[in-house]
């Protein structure tokens, strides 16, 4: 356990803070990993909900209301949006923006990260979605960039949305449409007071998968064969009524079966071997699974046992 926490906790660097515009780690204090925060949630529970496939091909909005899916627990207000996201492509950018309506009204998401056998793997709570001024093509939004990096094995992860009591109490100051446009032509702002937004059950979620180089958070068990299979959830199709219940329970697609390639040269063995060992002593273990996935797709055999053997000597 000590190896497992080690290994999550070397997976965390400054980059998931560095596309968070106009705020500094000094303003949060966040460690994706500690879901202690976040509300207990049965697993019996999540596998009720329908979840939204979500892809790189476009930008799945939500709309919440009172006739959303909701989850009867704790610490959770109002309805949720669900998604499920591809984890079989890569390192992940998770962008996720809330959108301020017409009544200055907006929803305060908080968002939890599960691996494909639905245990919970990262928590950012609300106040990581900061507020973004509107733009040329965008609203006033709250909004926050998660990086992940899904465990070798998983095929799919779920992103749950939702809002809290706490939340609801609170609001978000926005940004005047003069002082905006004032600031955008180089004028003087104007000074004149700037519109607050409640928050609310409700509002405009939107969710963008992106694929990425630099990864921060590592979801699901590293060695992800010895755990137990993946779990099914409720429905994993887009529903054709929005929040509609959830179809029958549909198992996670099976792994496609990876193209053998011709036996590595022991010389560039050798190389692959001695960059995942130095990646790991560096503490960069984003860099030696990269190193790992380049070296097996070349023909490597080696290269998998020393990533093992190197972080059980670092743990």
């Amino acid at each position: 356990m000590k190896m497992k926490k080690s290994l999550v906790a070397l997976c965390l660097s400054a980059g998931l803070f560095a596309s968070v515009p106009g705020i500094s780690l000094a303003d949060v204090n966040i460690v994706p990993q500690d879901t202690a925060a976040a509300p207990s949630i049965p697993t019996a529970a999540l596998q009720q909900l329908a979840w939204t496939p979500v892809d790189q091909s476009k930008t799945q909005s939500t709309p919440l209301a009172t006739a959303g899916q909701r989850l009867d627990i704790a610490g959770i207000s109002g309805p949720v949006a669900a998604y499920s996201v591809p984890a079989n492509i890569g390192e992940l950018t998770l962008t996720l923006s809330s959108e301020v309506n017409q009544q200055t009204s907006v929803f305060a998401p908080n968002v939890l990260i599960l691996d494909q056998n639905m245990t919970p793997s990262a928590f950012f709570p609300s106040s990581y979605f900061t507020y973004q001024a509107p733009g040329v093509m965008s609203a006033d939004r709250l909004e926050g960039v998660m990086r992940l990096t899904p465990a070798l094995g998983q095929q799919k992860l779920y992103v749950l949305v939702f809002t809290t009591d706490k939340d609801l109490q609170q609001t978000t100051t926005l940004l005047d449409p003069a002082k905006a446009y004032a600031k955008g032509v180089g004028n003087a702002v104007p000074d004149i007071p700037d519109p607050i937004a409640r928050h609310t059950t409700d509002g405009l979620v939107k969710l963008q998968v992106k694929t990425n180089s630099t990864s921060s958070v590592l979801v699901g068990p590293l060695f992800g064969s010895s755990g137990p299979g993946p779990v099914t959830v409720g429905n994993t199709a887009a529903p054709a009524v929005a929040y509609a219940a959830p179809a029958a329970a549909v198992a996670a697609p099976a792994p496609q079966p990876v193209k053998k390639s011709e036996p590595m040269l022991n010389d560039t063995e050798n190389y692959f071997n001695q960059s995942i060992k130095d990646a790991v002593a560096k503490g960069d273990v984003d860099k030696a699974l990269k190193l790992l996935d380049e070296a097996e797709r070349l023909g490597s055999k080696s290269a998998r046992s020393t990533f093992i053997s190197s972080v059980k000597g670092k743990g």
